[in-house]
């Protein structure tokens, strides 16, 4: 991969999960890191850990711990990004990363109003977890951040197109967040900037953590992949760096999986895939 150091990437969901690996990842390539967080006093530790480690391969990184979401504190962190940017000549962001995950997990019809999703929290789920990258791609384009070459990520899963108890809102925001990669795509094809979803498989990170019943689904999603595993953090930054290569220039538009073909296969039984005498294929 070509190390260029003038490159940054703005990580969105910086401190944790696919976010951070990716952006520990893209250093090891040269790439610098902005990363947007919002994390409290709790947290910081893990934040500042991950900020050391990043800056052991000799990059630059700026961490904003904001609300993503947020009006004005996005445009004020882009402006801020953009006049970091214009102390180095020819320096340009690489990389956009969408990986925020932050919602509502309640079902539309509970036993009682109280308990079932309102307006407010399917808009704001949607809002921060699809809607969000919108806005801070017209932020860094309409500022000149992003030119020819630049590669924009958003994070979905199976549940763009899948549903689980509680998941109506998130899932919602997974099919929307696919779908404005696709407009995105179209828009700045034009000016050699690309645009992909990565799907990653059930993987152990904070925000599954946060979905009910998540252990059963992730010794569900091992059962389920023929790699005998789930998919790690590790291994969604492996292939969004890959992605950032200008070998892969004319990869856009995609709904790319890294899930080692967890979600092609329906399986049912106590053993994995790979064992096809005692479980069963559907």
């Amino acid at each position: 991969m070509t190390e260029i150091k003038r490159d940054w990437a703005i990580i969105l969901g910086s401190s944790s999960g696919f976010g951070a690996a990716t952006a520990l990842e893209l250093s090891r390539h040269g790439i610098n890191i902005f990363g947007v967080h919002f994390d409290r006093a709790a947290t910081m530790p893990q934040v500042h850990e991950l900020i050391s480690k990043i800056k052991l391969n000799e990059v630059n990184v700026v961490f904003f711990n904001i609300n993503a979401s947020d009006p004005e504190e996005r445009e004020k962190a882009l402006d801020e990004m953009k006049n970091i940017l214009s102390q180095s000549k020819d320096s340009t962001v690489r990389v956009l990363m969408h990986s925020l995950a932050f919602g509502s997990l309640k079902p539309y019809f509970g036993r009682t109003r109280d308990e079932s999703l309102s307006q407010k929290q399917i808009e704001m789920t949607l809002d921060v977890m699809a809607n969000s990258l919108v806005y801070w791609t017209q932020g860094a384009f309409f500022r000149g951040m992003l030119k020819k070459g630049a590669r924009i990520f958003a994070m979905t899963s199976s549940g763009g197109h899948t549903v689980l108890p509680n998941y109506g809102a998130v899932s919602a925001a997974k099919a929307a967040i696919e779908s404005h990669i696709r407009q995105i795509a179209m828009e700045l094809g034009p000016y050699g900037i690309t645009a992909n979803s990565i799907m990653a498989g059930v993987t152990d990170t904070p925000a599954l953590r946060k979905i009910p019943n998540s252990d059963s689904m992730l010794k569900i999603a091992i059962r389920k992949n023929p790699t005998g595993r789930a998919t790690t953090p590790e291994d969604v930054a492996k292939a969004i760096a890959l992605l950032t290569d200008e070998r892969a220039q004319f990869i856009s538009g995609n709904l790319i999986g890294v899930d080692g073909g967890e979600d092609i296969v329906s399986y049912i039984g106590q053993n994995s895939p790979s064992d096809l005498g005692t479980g069963e294929i559907i």
